[in-house]
C-alpha cells in the first residue's frame, strides 16, 4: 500500500498528517510512504527525520496524488494555486482519501461531489463516533482540544481591554465576562483557558451533563430550558433542535451576550450544519469592542455573520471565523492528529489494504463517498439529496 502524504495548503495551516514517529510505525506495518519535501517544516519536523523513518521524500505534489493509493491530509481538498489545479483534479478513481472534510458544510459540497464524481473513497475525521473504541482515532477530540485552548487566547488577544480584574492606583477594573457555548471538548478547554486568565465566565449547553462539567470547572451557567430528550442524541450528542425550541434558546442568549466581552461559539450537531444561536440582530446589541470566536465554522458557524476564514469588525464587534485554529499550535496538533490518523489507518487495514465494513459503526460514521456515490448522511440532507 502506497501513502501519500502532501503538504497542506491552506493559508496559515502548519499542521501534517504525519510525523517521523507515524512515518516509522507505517513503514514497519509495511506500507511506502511518499513524503512531500517541506510538508513538515512548518510543525518543526525537518525533511531529513522523515527521510530518516523510511519516507520517500517527493518533490512534486502532483507525483504524491497519482501514485498513492491513500492519502492522508489535514484539511479537506482545496485548490492549489502553485500548481494551477484543485487537489480534487490530482486524484484518481479508486483513491482512499482521509481527512477533516466536514461534509455537510455548504462550502464543501461542491467539492464533495466532485470526489464522488471522480470515485474517490473519501472518509472524513469528523465523522469518528465518540465511542470507547475509537478513542484513539478522535481527531476531532484532538483538535477541539487545541481549537478551545487557542481560540481562547485568539479572543482575549482581540479584547481591547484586560481580561482579569485589575487594582491600579485609580481605581479597580472589572474582569472580562466571558460566554462559552457549546461546553463539548473545545467549549471546556476554552472555558478552563480563561478562567486561567481572570475572566467571569458564562457557559451554555442545551445538555445537563455538558453544563454541569462547566460547572465543574467554574463557570456559571445558563439555563437554555431545553428538555434532555429533545436536547441529546445518539452518544450524548447534541439534537438538531426543532425551530420553536432554537427559537427559545437565541431568545435567552439575547439577553446574556448583552453583557458579554468574549463569546465563544463550539455548539455543534455531528455530521450536520451548525446551528444558528447568534443573529445578526443579537450582534448589533454586543459592546463595541467585544470579541466572538466562532470555531464552529467548519461546520457553518454559530454565529449568522461569522466570515469563514477570516477575521473582520461587524456592528463595532470582532468577528473570527478561522477555520484552522489548531493549525495555529503546529508541533502540538501535528503530534496529537499523526496518531491518531496513523491508528485509524491500522484499524482499517487488513493484509496490507484498506478494507471497509460498513456494517461497522465507525466505518459508516466516516465514509463520505464511494463508488460514484455521495453516501454520508449529513452531507445528503445537507445537499437535499
Amino acid at each position: 500500500m502506497i501513502i501519500g502524504i502532501p503538504k497542506e495548503i491552506m493559508h496559515g495551516e502548519g499542521r501534517v498528517s504525519a510525523t517521523p514517529e507515524t512515518v516509522k510505525k507505517l513503514v514497519a506495518d509495511g506500507a511506502t510512504v511518499l513524503f512531500e519535501k517541506g510538508a513538515g517544516v512548518e510543525s518543526y519536523f525537518p525533511d531529513a527525520l522523515y527521510a530518516e523513518a523510511g519516507a520517500t521524500l517527493v518533490d512534486d505534489v502532483a507525483e504524491v496524488f497519482a501514485k498513492s493509493d491513500v492519502i492522508l491530509k489535514v484539511k479537506e481538498p482545496l485548490f492549489n494555486e502553485a500548481k494551477g489545479l484543485h487537489e480534487v483534479d490530482m486524484m484518481h478513481e479508486g483513491q482512499y482519501l482521509i481527512t477533516f472534510i466536514h461534509p455537510a458544510s455548504p462550502v464543501n459540497h461542491e467539492m464533495v461531489k466532485k470526489m464522488a464524481a471522480k470515485k474517490v473513497i473519501a472518509l472524513t475525521l469528523d465523522g469518528v463516533p465518540r465511542i470507547s473504541r475509537a478513542q484513539s482515532m478522535d481527531a476531532l477530540t484532538s483538535m477541539s482540544t487545541c481549537a478551545g485552548y487557542k481560540g481562547m487566547i485568539m479572543a482575549t488577544d482581540a479584547l481591547p481591554k484586560f481580561v482579569p480584574q485589575i487594582f491600579c492606583a485609580v481605581g479597580m477594573i472589572k474582569p472580562a465576562n466571558v460566554l462559552v457555548l457549546g461546553t463539548g471538548v473545545a467549549g471546556l478547554q476554552a472555558v478552563a483557558t480563561a478562567k486561567r486568565l481572570g475572566a467571569v465566565v458564562h457557559a451554555a449547553d442545551i445538555r445537563p451533563d455538558a453544563c454541569e462539567q462547566a460547572k465543574s470547572l467554574g463557570a456559571k451557567v445558563i439555563d437554555l430550558g431545553v428538555p434532555p430528550e429533545i436536547a441529546i442524541g445518539q452518544g450524548g450528542y447534541a439534537n438538531k433542535l426543532p425551530d420553536e425550541w432554537l427559537e427559545k434558546e437565541r431568545a435567552i442568549l439575547a439577553e446574556a451576550i448583552k453583557d458579554m466581552d468574549i463569546v465563544f461559539l463550539s455548539a455543534l450537531i455531528p455530521g450536520k450544519i451548525a446551528p444558528i444561536l447568534i443573529t445578526e440582530e443579537m450582534v448589533k446589541t454586543m459592546k463595541p469592542g467585544s470579541v466572538i470566536v466562532d470555531i464552529a465554522i467548519d461546520q457553518g458557524g454559530d454565529c449568522e455573520i461569522t466570515p469563514p476564514g477570516s477575521i473582520e469588525v461587524k456592528h463595532g464587534v470582532t468577528l473570527q471565523g478561522i477555520k484552522n485554529i489548531p493549525g495555529m499550535l503546529p508541533t502540538s496538533s501535528t503530534w496529537m492528529f499523526a496518531n491518531n490518523i496513523y491508528n485509524l489507518v491500522k484499524y482499517l487495514t487488513k493484509d496490507g489494504k484498506i478494507v471497509l465494513d460498513t456494517s461497522d459503526e465507525i466505518v459508516s460514521s466516516i465514509l463520505v463517498c464511494r463508488d460514484g456515490e455521495i453516501v454520508h448522511a449529513g452531507a445528503k440532507e445537507a445537499m437535499g439529496l
